[in-house]
């Protein structure tokens, strides 16, 4: 199951919006999690009355795991394309790197994340346009056809 030589500028452009992702969702996931008050980040508790949440710490908790960890991890995988069995199995396009998948998963994440928040927040900030947008961008890029190329498995081996 080798892939195919040649990392093409597409490519590396996904591994940047990635790692974009991955510290901003550490810097405010960890801001979140060490004072959930949202002091730290200057954002008042009362953001929260339309959401389920009473503080920052659940969705802090989120944000660096989802949004912080996963895509560093997901970077980490498209680059030295280990072969996780619990990967695998989330990755319904066989013919593609799990890793793929996941870059794919976390676009859209990111979209359902900050849907969600701008619904629960009852507002929409430049902020927010800003991680959509990147949500956005993570998909088209993982969807281009010399990324698509990048990632597809030689040979024509599908996994099992």
């Amino acid at each position: 199951m080798e892939l195919k030589k040649g990392r093409p500028g597409t490519v590396i452009w996904l591994y940047i919006l990635h790692i974009f992702l991955g510290v901003g969702a550490l810097a405010g996931g960890g801001a979140m999690v060490i004072d959930p008050s949202g002091d730290l980040i200057h954002i008042p508790t009362s953001m929260l009355e339309r959401s389920p949440f009473s503080d920052f710490l659940i969705p802090g908790i989120l944000l660096l795991i989802v949004f912080g960890i996963l895509p560093l991890i997901v970077v980490y995988g498209l680059i030295k394309r280990p072969q996780w069995h619990l990967v695998e199995l989330l990755n319904p396009f066989k013919k593609l790197h799990s890793f793929w998948a996941l870059s794919l998963y976390i676009g859209f994440g990111q979209i359902i994340w900050i849907t969600v928040q701008t619904y629960m927040l009852n507002s929409v900030a430049t902020i927010h346009l800003i991680y959509m947008s990147l949500g956005l961008l993570i998909q088209a890029v993982t969807l281009l056809p010399s990324v698509q190329s990048y990632f597809s498995l030689d040979g024509g081996t599908e996994r099992r």
